[in-house]
């Protein structure tokens, strides 16, 4: 019989199992958590937990980044405009256009930030 071995990614998601992204990263209150599932040069992927009315001010960042909502609400501003994303949604953040995070009541979500190679 052959042995399996388990393979861990570097920053800490094992590799071949399914996971619940949302249990991944836990509340906590007045704060928001993050935790990175991969970290390559061409991008990262990571989890954060926002409590109600916790906010990222406004900023930009030199490439893509999408935004998935696993739990609760929030309303992102892109470029001026405001957008809220529910959970099972995702939205686009363009490289280079100012954009905003505010949590109208605590939510998760799924940031994956890509970069160009």
């Amino acid at each position: 019989m052959q042995e399996t071995k388990k393979v861990e990614h570097p920053v800490g998601m094992p590799a071949g199992e399914v996971l619940d992204l949302s249990s991944l990263v836990a509340y906590q209150e007045g704060s928001i958590v993050s935790r990175t599932l991969a970290k390559r040069n061409g991008g990262t992927v990571t989890l954060f937990a926002f409590e109600a009315e916790q906010a990222l001010s406004e900023h930009t960042a030199p490439f893509d980044a999408i935004v998935q909502v696993l739990d609760g609400d929030a309303e992102l501003t892109i470029g001026g405009k405001k957008v809220f994303p529910r959970v099972g949604q995702a939205v686009l953040m363009p490289a280079n256009v100012p954009h905003a995070v505010y949590a109208v009541r605590r939510f998760k979500m799924l940031l994956t930030m890509v970069r160009e190679v």
